[in-house]
């Protein structure tokens, strides 16, 4: 039987990239799934390709509270939720100095008060439905000082910590909380920097290539199915041995 047989699962930051190779593996795995992201056109074009039965999406800024609400309706009308992939982030790298408070500001909405609205609205539709499992999408930067990435970095680290918080206190409700922390994977989220940069990054990589979105979705369907049902609180590092 598939791992995912009938469970609906919500997938922000899912119009391209990781978010987008989760989608394809869930709905191959059985799921239902709730695309979301503020790239529309792309948006709309997964959610064609994977079918109208099995995958609605949604306009989706994760730092505002109504679309959230919005979301989680969107899984309701599916038949409930059981999952949710805190996947959408910016990463816009720059030193201390050259950060200002706009950009400082900006990664916390989203990569930081994004996921807390997001585990905080999901809750009593998950609770209603027996439980489920939540997906936090960190980095190696929240693992490791990380250079030229200031503002990125103090997200990530948060995200680390607000999971570990999370699973206590959802775990009374059956909803299990873990991170996952992926090095470089090859996603236009890397375009930021020059390919000759990110190559001189793969020289610090044992495995010497970058990883797929398909590896870091293989990942995250192994937390989100019943296959990790005694695991909460963990944080997994899918970085070709980078964090070593």
């Amino acid at each position: 039987m598939p791992r995912l047989h009938n469970k609906i699962v919500l997938i922000t930051g899912a119009a391209r990239g990781q978010g987008a190779a989760e989608a394809r593996l869930f709905v191959r795995e059985g799921a239902r799934v709730v695309i979301t992201d503020v790239l529309e056109a792309q948006g709309r074009q997964l959610a064609e390709e994977l079918g109208k039965d099995v995958a609605v999406f949604l306009r989706h800024d994760v730092a505002s509270e109504a679309d959230w609400l919005q979301a989680v309706a969107a899984a309701d009308a599916l038949g409930g939720l059981h999952g949710l992939i805190n996947n959408a982030g910016i990463f816009q790298p720059r030193t201390l100095m050259e950060t200002d408070t706009a950009l400082f500001e900006q990664h916390i909405r989203i990569n930081q008060l994004g996921p807390f609205l997001g585990m905080k609205a999901v809750v009593p539709l998950m609770e209603r439905c027996g439980g489920g499992a939540i997906v936090n999408v960190s980095s190696v930067a929240g693992l490791r000082g990380s250079p030229g990435a200031i503002a990125y970095s103090a997200t990530k680290w948060a995200l680390r910590g607000m999971t570990k918080a999370a699973a206590i206190d959802l775990a009374p409700r059956k909803i299990r909380v873990n991170s996952i922390h992926p090095g470089p994977i090859d996603t236009p989220m890397l375009e930021v920097r020059t390919p000759e940069q990110n190559q001189r990054r793969l020289q610090a990589v044992p495995m010497k290539r970058m990883g797929t979105p398909e590896e870091v979705a293989d990942l995250v369907l192994f937390l989100i199915s019943d296959e990790s049902r005694y695991i909460t609180g963990a944080e997994v590092a899918i970085d070709g041995g980078a964090t070593l």
